[in-house]
Parts: C-alpha cells; sequence; structure tokens
C-alpha cells in the first residue's frame, strides 16, 4: 500500500484548510475559532459524536466503525495552537494576527487529522471506534494535561493514543519513529540573587549580586559536565540575566536569572534540580548573599511505548515504504501526558527542506499532507481491522 487515493483527491481541499489556518493562528487556550471551525467540520463529515470545552478550548470527535466486535477505542490527536512570532514568509496566506504564527505547523497536524476525520468518516472500514482529539496549547500551556483532567481517558474509553508531529530536514511524506524516551522533559528555572547594592567605586562596600550570578550561570554548567553519567541526556540553559539597576556605576541590589533545564529520565530530573538549589545557594552564601531558586516542573518526558511504536512503524511502512530511526530531542511536547495515562506513540513525518519549527520563516510543506492523513487512516483500519 501506499498513499490512499482518497487523500490525493482530497488534496487541495486539506490544503485549503491548512492555509485557512495558518492564515489564523490562536495561541494557547484562546483557539476558538480554530475549535470552532475543527467542530464544524467535524459534525459536517458526520462524526458520531462532536464535544468542545474539553481542557478548556479542545475539541473531540467520536467516530465508530462498521462493527464493534473488537471493542478497541483508538485515539488520535492533533494540536490546533500557534506560537507568538511575527511571521516572515512572506506567504499570500501568510498571519492576519500580529505577533502570533503558526510556527511549529500545528495547522498543517489539524488539517492531515481533519481530513483523516472525513475519510474515517466516510468509509468506516474498521471494526471499533476512533476518537479524533484536537488539543489547545500545546506550546507551553499544558493543553495535554489539562484534557486528560477534563477525564478525555475515561471519557471515551480511549485505550491507545497516537501523535504525529512535521519535521523539517527530512524528505516531506517520510516517517521517523523510536521507541522509549524521545522528547525531554522541560523544566524552568527562576532564580534571585540578593546582595548589598551600591556604588560601583566602592565595591568593598557591597554584597555584588552581578559576580555572584555570573559564577553561577558557569557553575550550573557543571551539572551536565561533572555531575551527569556522560551517556545521558541534559541541557542547562541560562536564557535571561536581569539585573535591578542597569546604571553603569551601580552595583546592583539583585539580579535575576531564568533558563530551562532538559532531561530525558526521572532521576536525571531530580540530579538537576537537586543540584541547581545547591550550585546557587552555595555561590550566594560564598559571596555574603542568598539565593531564592524557583524550579518549575514542565513537561515530563514523552516517552513512546515499545509495542505501540513498532505498530505505527509498520503502519508507516505501509504509507511510505520505510520508516526511520528518529533522533533523541531535548525539546518538550505534552503528549508526554496522554502517553502517561494510556500507551501508545509519537511519530515525525517529514517536512522537507524548509525553515526548522519556531523559525519566524517556517512553514508547514502540504505536499506531507496524503502522507500524514494516509498514516492516521491506515492506523485506524490496520489496528482495528473489519470484522
Amino acid at each position: 500500500m501506499a498513499v490512499k487515493n482518497r487523500f490525493a483527491e482530497m488534496h487541495d481541499e486539506i490544503t485549503a484548510w491548512r492555509r485557512d489556518l495558518h492564515e489564523n493562528p490562536e495561541i494557547l487556550f484562546d483557539t476558538h475559532r480554530t475549535a470552532g471551525l475543527v467542530a464544524e467540520k467535524l459534525r459536517a463529515f458526520g462524526c458520531d459524536e462532536v464535544t468542545d470545552g474539553i481542557g478548556r478550548t479542545g475539541v473531540v470527535g467520536v467516530i465508530r466503525g462498521r462493527s464493534n466486535n473488537s471493542g478497541r477505542v483508538i485515539g488520535l490527536r492533533a494540536d490546533m495552537d500557534a506560537l507568538p512570532i511575527e511571521e516572515k514568509t512572506g506567504k499570500p496566506y501568510a498571519s492576519k494576527t500580529p505577533g502570533a504564527m503558526h510556527a511549529c505547523g500545528h495547522d498543517g497536524h489539524t488539517a492531515m487529522l481533519l481530513g483523516a476525520a472525513r475519510y474515517l468518516a466516510e468509509t468506516r472500514n474498521f471494526d471499533g471506534t476512533a476518537v479524533v482529539i484536537f488539543q489547545p496549547a500545546e506550546e507551553g500551556g499544558g493543553g495535554g494535561k489539562e484534557m486528560c483532567d477534563d477525564g478525555l481517558m475515561t471519557r471515551w474509553g480511549i485505550q491507545e493514543v497516537y501523535g504525529m508531529h512535521n519535521w523539517p530536514g527530512m524528505p516531506a511524506g517520510s516517517f521517523h519513529i523510536r521507541p522509549g524516551a524521545f522528547f525531554a522533559a522541560t523544566d524552568q528555572l527562576d532564580i534571585r540573587f540578593e546582595g548589598k547594592g551600591g556604588h560601583a567605586a566602592k565595591p568593598h562596600d557591597t554584597v555584588d549580586t552581578t559576580v555572584m550570578a555570573a559564577h553561577a550561570v558557569t557553575a550550573l554548567q557543571t551539572i551536565a559536565s561533572r555531575n551527569a553519567d556522560p551517556v545521558e541526556q541534559i541541557v542547562v540553559s541560562v536564557t535571561s540575566f536581569q539585573t535591578s539597576s542597569t546604571a553603569f556605576n551601580v552595583i546592583p541590589q539583585s539580579v535575576h536569572l531564568r533558563g530551562t533545564v532538559r532531561t530525558l529520565s526521572p532521576a536525571m530530573r531530580d540530579l538537576a534540580e537537586r543540584r541547581v538549589r545547591e550550585i546557587c545557594e552555595g555561590v550566594a552564601a560564598t559571596f555574603g548573599g542568598r539565593a531564592e531558586v524557583d524550579y518549575q516542573r514542565g513537561y515530563p518526558v514523552m516517552a513512546n511505548h515499545e509495542a505501540e511504536t513498532a505498530f505505527a512503524a509498520e503502519v508507516a511502512r505501509a504509507v511510505a515504504g520505510d520508516c526511520g530511526e528518529a533522533p533523541l530531542v531535548m525539546g518538550g511536547e505534552d503528549f508526554a501526558f496522554m502517553l502517561e495515562e494510556r500507551p501508545g506513540a509519537y511519530i515525525l513525518v517529514g517536512n522537507g527542506d524548509t525553515a526548522m519549527v519556531h523559525h519566524p520563516e517556517y512553514d508547514f510543506n502540504d505536499e506531507a499532507i496524503p502522507a500524514g492523513c494516509s498514516w492516521w487512516a491506515e492506523l485506524v483500519e490496520r489496528r482495528m481491522p473489519a470484522a
């Protein structure tokens, strides 16, 4: 098998949906237009149930197969939200919303799952139930957790769940996956150093927070180089350094650091949090000041389940002829919350030679649409073959 003919026929229409979404991006949970459009289309396709307001602005559609002897219920998830980035693509369908754009391809994910939902509602060539999940706030808002907290898995009896993300640099329509840890846990650092400000000409009368914070930034890098096992993956990045004074002749009373920690195992996550606190508090004490460390745990490690990963790869090979090994990704993905509740897998579909995601010149490659739609549809038909 290859790409399903129906998606070749629908390609232009799905592309039009995608470009409309691209032109009208919405951020975090404010996906009201997008969710409304999704719900409207699912109802028009003839889905058996369409429910909105799950996880604040999420949408869930239910499509029952011709029979239900298997009793299987499979969840298929796409994300809907955009990013707070000013678009620089110059495309005719570029964002009409200042300061917002679909810089991660969630417009493409939503359009592809809509295309698959239409096909599945038309054909119903499976034995069981497909639940299509359209999630808000993947980009830092934890919309996946909000949907799970709203009873997504239990309310619809979902037994397995699958997700997909486009990936620039891989041939358009190709697939890549890996079992186990795939995307990193994403934690946030918020650190304040307090000392004694004063005149820069009299440093002996101060407790210099700039020196404190500078030493801490350097020392934090030893978590990766001297505390972590060298075969483990960890990233500690300080991304913001703000002083309470910007005058050239003032030693500031306080310095505020912000940053992120990325890890791929619970043990490494615990180690990182402990060492961040110890290093910052120890450095501050060494210079006669103090540090307040707010370590906020964000998305957990997104880990694919072994059997479901093998099945997802089998479906990808049926669609594209091959399925490569995906790289470890130190970015975060809140599909992790769904994979903590149910077995499943997350796959990458190639976006071709485009700008990387989260870049102002990025655009989803519409040539990937038939392959992505086919993977969703074949996953349902192969996992729940018609009786």
